[in-house]
């Protein structure tokens, strides 16, 4: 908006401000900012779901890539990581690895989602 008609607007709608200084609106502007909004509150929990969620596809992938049980995910990988997050890092493993799903339905249910994937783009591709 063009700053004459930003004045004129200050004056008639809110004629109680015309005496601020400039530094009250930028913290006006700054808290409007900062506020917490729908979109942020949501953006952060989605990305850290989101991080489990790919790190369960990955290992997924390498789970069928060696062929062994779809159960080794539970029974192996989860407690190494667990063991090379507290040894490595020295911090608590229980929260990320909670946030990894690696149950044998669940490793199951991603291999055939990424093969039926495979198969769609090969035959859409043919």
């Amino acid at each position: 908006m063009k700053p004459s008609k930003l004045q004129d607007h200050l004056r008639r709608c809110h004629p109680d401000k015309t005496e601020n200084d400039l530094k009250y609106f930028q913290t006006v502007k700054d808290k409007f900012q900062k506020r917490p909004t729908l979109d942020r509150t949501f953006a952060s929990t989605s990305q850290r779901n989101d991080d489990g969620l790919r790190a369960s596809y990955n290992i997924s992938l390498l789970v069928a890539k060696s062929g062994k049980p779809h159960t080794i995910g539970e029974k192996l990988i989860l407690p190494a990581v667990e063991e090379v997050l507290k040894t490595v890092f020295h911090k608590p493993a229980s929260d990320i690895i909670k946030r990894i799903p690696l149950s044998n339905n669940t490793v199951e249910r991603r291999i055939e989602e990424m093969s039926s994937d495979i198969d769609s783009f090969l035959c859409n591709y043919l």
